[in-house]
């Protein structure tokens, strides 16, 4: 029982600490893993990005990452432009991958020619390099990832106390 209450202690503490920088940075995702090369070579396949989001306005050359509707996977890139619409006083923003050639008005959603606020999980305040490759590997070879969480159920069992 002891195994097994240690086990539930390690997953809720780190569920309290990611519940407690969402709350700290303001960010739905406080933590994002780089997936592509598109931001190479600023951030590289790989890298950690920590996020924060705040009420001031998202200015040109901040790296933001988005949501688009339809996706599931959300995306690391600059602004590349910013529109204030004089009716709402609302920002718009048009984003770019900096190792792209174009603008990513053909990854949003269909006729969708801007970003809104609410499709922008956070602003990048910092990185860690290559950390996140844990989280690549695991997703793109899940055997790994099953072959992990077995030799971790094996060592929980049979770990002495």
């Amino acid at each position: 029982m002891g195994r097994v209450a240690g086990s539930g202690m390690i997953v809720t503490s780190a569920l309290i600490i990611w519940k407690g920088l969402m709350c700290v940075t303001g960010s739905e995702s406080p933590v994002v893993v780089v997936l592509s090369g598109s931001m190479e070579p600023g951030f590289q396949r790989g890298d950690i990005l920590f996020l924060h989001m705040s009420k001031d306005p998202i200015r040109a050359g901040e790296i933001v990452v988005f949501n688009v509707d339809g996706r599931e996977i959300p995306i690391v890139h600059r602004v590349i432009k910013v529109h204030e619409r004089q009716d709402t006083g609302e920002v718009d923003v048009l984003t770019k991958g900096d190792n792209n050639f174009g603008d990513d008005r053909l990854l949003y959603a269909r006729g969708q020619l801007w970003l809104q606020q609410h499709h922008i999980m956070g602003r990048a305040v910092g990185f860690l390099p290559y950390v996140g490759w844990v989280t690549i590997i695991m997703t793109e070879k899940p055997i790994i990832k099953y072959l992990l969480i077995g030799a971790l159920g094996l060592l929980v069992i049979t770990s002495k106390e």
